[in-house]
């Protein structure tokens, strides 16, 4: 069913409730990395010169309870530095407060509300928030793809209340992950990293049989490594899924994944370990590895250059640590400088992608790990379901 959007109403002259997705890192109450707020502002700052009062939520963190590490409020003074107007910090989520400011609002104010999991019934998508956030206003814009995968109260439970449309964002979400599901222009590269093969195993199950290649680094890969035979050292190895790898490689797309041909060890987890590269046949007992090799950069560069889509998701290495970062940028730089479609689809690999200055190079970078991954895996999200319900 087709998702009504914000270009189906008019918000002039109306109180909307905006859910975003503004969960960014803080540190002693300063916002680190300002991306997700960027991304909000379109929609929000569109709402406000259409003359809407624009009632901001979003969840920050995992609280238990009340948590004033984890208040809105340096989201609120970050978000109004960036967008040149006031935001209007509200302690409350959907109390008296909260009811108060909203409705004393004029046409163009923006509110941002407190941590939206203050509230226990957040998480549990209780009917009493959902109908409390509802009442105070008279339009619902979701527009928190990296979200609508959980169904709580601000992202479900206030669709059943109140009518209810997509936010831009989260539009361009699906219709740039969509693509990739649907009618992905050939070849179809997944470049795939991280810590964890259990993290992507869903994405690998349902992606591997629609892909024309396969691209798996990070620590993740040694895995896959050892499902090939090899020893892997001090690697990260998730050995309850070195069967499955196996059988996923042995399997009728196996001969699609494209693993490491060398990789960059070292003596221990640090910033300045000894390191060198080795030959994946050829990692030395009491070393890990950190990176890929140059010949697999090599390779994984060439595959991305020549796709006409590309979906990359997880560093291929400690990017964090100057030693073990090459692997990370050089995917990083060839999926920005690739002339297919290219996603990047989320966390680590949107840190990497900003780290480096990339931010405009790939086709679409996605604010949604988790959903992301989800959407990819074929899973339904609530939030967007919702949508499509009509509620």
């Amino acid at each position: 069913m087709p998702i009504r959007t914000l270009d189906d109403v008019d918000p002039r002259g109306r109180r909307v409730l905006v859910r975003t997705d503004l969960n960014v890192p803080l540190d002693d109450g300063r916002v680190t990395d300002d991306f997700r707020i960027r991304a909000a502002l379109p929609t929000i700052r569109a709402l406000r010169e259409g003359g809407a009062v624009v009632v901001v939520c979003s969840h920050l963190g995992r609280p238990k309870g009340w948590d004033e590490s984890l208040s809105t409020a340096p989201v609120a003074a970050a978000m109004a530095a960036l967008a040149g107007f006031d935001v209007h910090h509200v302690a409350d989520v959907a109390g008296p407060a909260a009811e108060a400011a909203v409705a004393e609002a004029e046409p163009g104010d923006v509110l941002l509300l407190e941590n939206t999991r203050f509230e226990p019934g957040e998480t549990k998508n209780d009917p009493a928030l959902a109908t409390a956030l509802a009442s105070m206003v008279d339009l619902f814009v979701l527009d928190a793809f990296g979200s609508a995968h959980r169904a709580h109260a601000s992202t479900v439970g206030v669709t059943e209340h109140v009518e209810s449309v997509a936010g831009p964002l989260l539009m361009a979400e699906v219709d740039a992950l969509g693509r990739l599901l649907a009618d992905p222009p050939r070849p179809f590269v997944v470049v795939l990293g991280g810590a964890k093969v259990s993290d992507k195993l869903g994405v690998i199950e349902h992606l591997l049989p629609r892909v024309d290649g396969m691209l798996i680094g990070g620590g993740m890969c040694f895995t896959a490594l050892a499902a090939r035979g090899h020893t892997v050292g001090d690697s990260l190895l998730e050995e309850d899924f070195v069967e499955t790898m196996t059988e996923l490689l042995d399997g009728e797309h196996g001969h699609k994944v494209m693993l490491p041909t060398d990789v960059v060890v070292a003596d221990r987890f640090a910033p300045d370990a000894e390191h060198r590269t080795v030959p994946v046949a050829e990692i030395p007992e009491g070393w890990q590895g950190l990176d890929i090799g140059p010949s697999t950069i090599e390779a994984f560069g060439r595959s991305i250059a020549e796709a006409g889509s590309v979906f990359w998701n997880g560093p291929m290495g400690v990017f964090e640590f100057e030693a073990f970062r090459a692997g990370t940028e050089a995917v990083a730089r060839a999926v920005a400088d690739a002339d297919g479609f290219t996603v990047v689809g989320g966390g680590d690999s949107v840190a990497a992608i900003r780290l480096l200055g990339l931010d405009d190079g790939p086709d679409h970078v996605s604010t949604g790990g988790g959903a992301g991954l989800e959407f990819l895996e074929g899973q339904e999200l609530p939030g967007v379901a919702a949508l499509e319900s009509g509620a």
